[in-house]
């Protein structure tokens, strides 16, 4: 996760103490602190809301779009502990007005987005719950932070919503509003705004290619970039993201490489055809090679050969040598492994070393040290597959010296 983003969260929630300190002299400090917590809630529940839209503008800042949800998902949490936390401390001063009509509709409405918000979130962190009720119940969070945003309005506090400190807080409320208000258009509108067609379907190992053609426009990317995509299927709404399995081509074609992994995916693979079409995101992601000359080791898990298919179509004559480690069950499940021992045919610096884990152990360090030629340390390191093979390969690595900026 990128720091930069953690930092300006922070700062954003920090902020707010420039103005509340001053007010410490005078007023209930205890209520006050449970003011600033309930503030927090708001700042942190906006940022939240921003980082649900999927801009591409984000992942400089916060990072990719996988460490974004991870973002997104632990605001969510500090936000509810935080709201939580104003509901338990009496934030209620004396001398601050009378209870109007609206002042009581606030304090109820704050009281129904606790509650709402609470079963929310245990709903979005529970592993058991089904995903589409998780997406269902997921597109109520933006309309409970609207009534958490009223209930900071009206409510009575000992400053002015025209005030500095109420203009800040408010800022972030209308933010969230509007990110929310984003997430409801049709995915047509603004996010699936390229149209492409379905050339060809075929069968590659145990996962299916996919190849459009853009209708009009199409979109540009980078070889190891993903994107969001929704097929014109009678009955499907679903939008999945898939890494764009092609290198890019003057025409924008793209090929899309889905392996069956969850019902959605099943039956996915099983409805689309030649003809079909499809609307699709602008690009996202940063797993792409680096302009650095040196060697490379590839290591895909399964699927993950996907961004590798990518990269293959990228390389130039006489580039530095790179040793691809395709782990995978069988050669049978292998997508697109004929490609690669096409390319290891004919490409003198491209080494394919087929890892099937139903005759053999997994990849370990050893094999890596005796198929590579030179040090370790002289290689970038490139992954995709399983997190938890993953963790092993990046301690071993780091462990024989490789620097961590270097195992991506």
């Amino acid at each position: 996760m990128n720091i930069i983003g953690i930092g300006l969260v922070a700062f954003a929630s920090l902020t707010p103490l420039i103005w509340f300190v001053p007010l410490m002299a005078g007023n209930d400090a205890v209520a006050l602190f449970s003011q600033y917590i309930g503030c927090v809630a708001l700042i942190v529940m906006g940022i939240s809301q921003l980082l649900a839209c999927r801009f591409r503008w984000l992942e400089p800042v916060f990072g990719g779009l996988d460490r974004i949800y991870i973002l997104h998902k632990w605001l969510g949490i500090i936000a509810m502990a935080a709201i939580l936390l104003h509901d338990t401390v009496d934030a209620e001063m004396d001398g601050l007005g009378r209870e109007t009509f609206l002042v009581e509709l606030a304090e109820t409405l704050g009281e129904l987005s606790l509650y709402s918000l609470l079963i929310l979130v245990v709903i979005s962190v529970a592993t058991f719950i089904p995903y589409h009720l998780w997406r269902w119940t997921h597109k109520f969070m933006g309309a409970l932070f609207a009534l958490s945003a009223f209930h900071f309005v009206f409510i009575l506090k000992p400053f002015s919503i025209w005030d500095p400190l109420g203009l800040y807080v408010n800022a972030f409320c209308l933010l969230g509003i509007l990110c929310y208000l984003y997430t409801l258009l049709p995915f047509d509108v603004l996010q699936g705004r390229f149209n492409y067609r379905i050339k060809t379907v075929e069968r590659t190992g145990d996962a299916i290619s996919v190849s459009l053609m853009p209708e009009k426009k199409g979109l540009s990317h980078r070889a190891g970039q993903f994107a969001f995509i929704q097929f014109d299927l009678d009955g499907w709404t679903e939008i999945h993201p898939f890494t764009i399995s092609k290198a890019p081509d003057g025409d924008k074609s793209l090929r899309f490489s889905i392996k069956a992994l969850g019902d959605d995916t099943y039956r996915l693979s099983n409805r689309l055809k030649v003809g079909t079409e499809a609307r699709i995101t602008p690009a996202y992601g940063h797993f792409t090679r680096s302009n650095s000359k040196k060697a490379e080791i590839w290591i895909a898990g399964g699927i993950g050969v996907t961004p590798f298919a990518a990269f293959a179509g990228t390389l130039q004559a006489n580039h530095s040598p790179i040793h691809f480690f395709y782990c995978i069950r069988n050669r049978d499940q292998a997508a697109h492994l004929e490609e690669f021992e096409t390319l290891a045919a004919k490409d003198e610096n491209f080494h394919l070393h087929l890892i099937e884990t139903t005759t053999r152990a997994r990849l370990g360090m050893a094999d890596v040290e005796s198929a590579i030629e030179g040090p370790i340390q002289n290689y970038i390191a490139y992954y995709c597959g399983p997190k938890a093979l993953r963790d092993i390969l990046k301690t071993g690595f780091q462990a024989k010296g490789l620097p961590s900026r270097q195992f991506k």
